[in-house]
Formats: C-alpha cells, sequence, structure tokens
C-alpha cells in the first residue's frame, strides 16, 4: 500500500511538473470583459481595446510562442491595442535584435495602438534609461508609439501613459494635473502599486497595468507566493476603488521563467459601453 501510495504521488508529481513546464505556460486565454467609461463617444460604443502586457523578449522562453501569440491577437481585429510594458527580459543588445524580430509580427487596432514601458525595459536594476530609449524607439518604429508620461486622444478615446514607476522616468506629476476628467479615459500604468500613490489628482476611470504575471504559481485555495508589488491585494483581474478608479491587472503574455500553475497566460479584450 506504501509503495502504491508513493508511486502514485511521484507520477502526480510528474504530470504537474510537466504541465506547469510544458502546457500552462503556453496556454494562452483571452480575457473578455465589459468596460464602460464615463463620456464615451456614442461613435465607441462597442469598440473593442485589447491589452496586451509583459511579453519577456528574450532566452527564457520560445519566442514563437510570443509571435503565434500576436498572430492570434491580430485575428480578432480589435480597434485600439495597448502594451502596458514589459517588452523585454533585458540581459544585453540581442534582446533589442529578438524585439525586432518579434515585432514584425506586431498585433495593431484599426484605429490606435499605443504602449507604455515596464521595470524591465529599463535594463539592469531598472537603472539604464538608454536601453529604454533604445525600445522606444525600436517600437516606434513598428508603429507602437509610448508614452513617457504623455497622453494622447485616439478616434474620441484619451489614453494617458505612466512611465515606469522602478524606472528613472516616472513622473505622473508632468501629466496627471492636465488630464481632462470630461473626456473618456482610460490610463496605462505597468505596476499596480501605484494605485496607491497620491499622484491621481482625481482621476476616476480606468488603469490598465501588468506587471504581477499573476503570481505565475497559484497554490489552490491560497493567495500566490511570491507577487513583485508592496501591495499583496494586487494580483490579476478586477478592481474598484471607492473614488471611481477602476484597476484591471493582466496576467501577462510572457514569463519571467517558463512555469506557470494555476495562472494562464492572458490577453484581454475590453468591449467599450457608456458608464
Amino acid at each position: 500500500m506504501f509503495i502504491k501510495t508513493s508511486l502514485g504521488l511521484g507520477i502526480a508529481g510528474l504530470f504537474t511538473g510537466l504541465y506547469s513546464w510544458q502546457i500552462e505556460p503556453f496556454w494562452l486565454e483571452f480575457v473578455r470583459l465589459p468596460m464602460p467609461i464615463k463620456n464615451l463617444p456614442t461613435a465607441l460604443v462597442g469598440k473593442t481595446l485589447m491589452q496586451i502586457s509583459d511579453l519577456h523578449v528574450g532566452d527564457r522562453f520560445p519566442r514563437s510562442y510570443i509571435v503565434k501569440s500576436l498572430k492570434k491577437a491580430a485575428a480578432l481585429n480589435p480597434d485600439f491595442v495597448v502594451y502596458t510594458g514589459d517588452f523585454v527580459s533585458y540581459h544585453g543588445p540581442q534582446q533589442l535584435t529578438q524585439l525586432q524580430e518579434v515585432f514584425q509580427h506586431i498585433a495593431k487596432g484599426k484605429l490606435g495602438t499605443v504602449g507604455i514601458l515596464g521595470n524591465h525595459d529599463y535594463g539592469k536594476n531598472w537603472e539604464e534609461p538608454e536601453v529604454a530609449n533604445k525600445i522606444t524607439t525600436i517600437l516606434k518604429q513598428f508603429g507602437l508609439p509610448i508614452l513617457r508620461n504623455e497622453q494622447v486622444e485616439i478616434a474620441g478615446l484619451n489614453i494617458i501613459g505612466l512611465d515606469d514607476y522602478w524606472g528613472t522616468n516616472f513622473n505622473p506629476k508632468a501629466i496627471m494635473p492636465t488630464v481632462d476628467l470630461n473626456k473618456a479615459n482610460v490610463l496605462l500604468c505597468h505596476n499596480p502599486d501605484v494605485m496607491d500613490l497620491p499622484v491621481w489628482n482625481n482621476y476616476n476611470s480606468w488603469v490598465l497595468s501588468g506587471h504581477t504575471h499573476g503570481g505565475q504559481v497559484k497554490p489552490p485555495f491560497l493567495p500566490p507566493p511570491m507577487l513583485p508589488v508592496k501591495n499583496k491585494r494586487y494580483t490579476c483581474g478586477k478592481f474598484d476603488f471607492a473614488d471611481g478608479r477602476t484597476l484591471y491587472i493582466n496576467r501577462a503574455l510572457g514569463h519571467l521563467h517558463q512555469v506557470r500553475f494555476n495562472v494562464r497566460p492572458e490577453i484581454t479584450l475590453f468591449t467599450l459601453e457608456q458608464a
């Protein structure tokens, strides 16, 4: 009996290990959600906004998975596409070449495409602004402008982009006082810990984040053991705030390491509605 039990546990452990290494990291989920926005123009009702986050282009898992995922995303013909940072896992200039190869297959919106940077886009210890500048230039060449404490209005949707909280250019004071609350606003902010900072200037609409990857590994009935945020409440999914803000944390398309359990990779597709 002991031998049978031990053998069964061993087989279960082996299967779980293989699953979390070879299956779930590449089992992409398209999450579809409504996005009610204050002041949304009637012409934008029913339009789709796609969020892609944390691609982590590099050497830690096959880049072909990212390319295939971007092709699947493009096939859905989204109206807007926003990228919320961590385009690379940067270890050297080779990641810039790899990024160019991957973004030949960029998923773009019919009406507009924009993005922001994440901490990994700032190189070693998030302290290499020259790396961030090079990544910004590459992405712009492929039709993806990066908002760095800036905003842009596209077809009646105002998109605000904060630079990364851990990077060298985080400066919400440069943009938040200029945001018109009478517009239809969506804000991109890689690290959800920014939600708890006194920088919002009465902003009361959607905030799209990434960064956490949902923890990548979540034991059943327990919180993820490792989250790169101060506020451990910020795992993944939707959070409503009493001041009118709504946060959505995407579980990431890529991974820091090729392992996921109970936290599938995600691309989010929102359908715009009038709040």
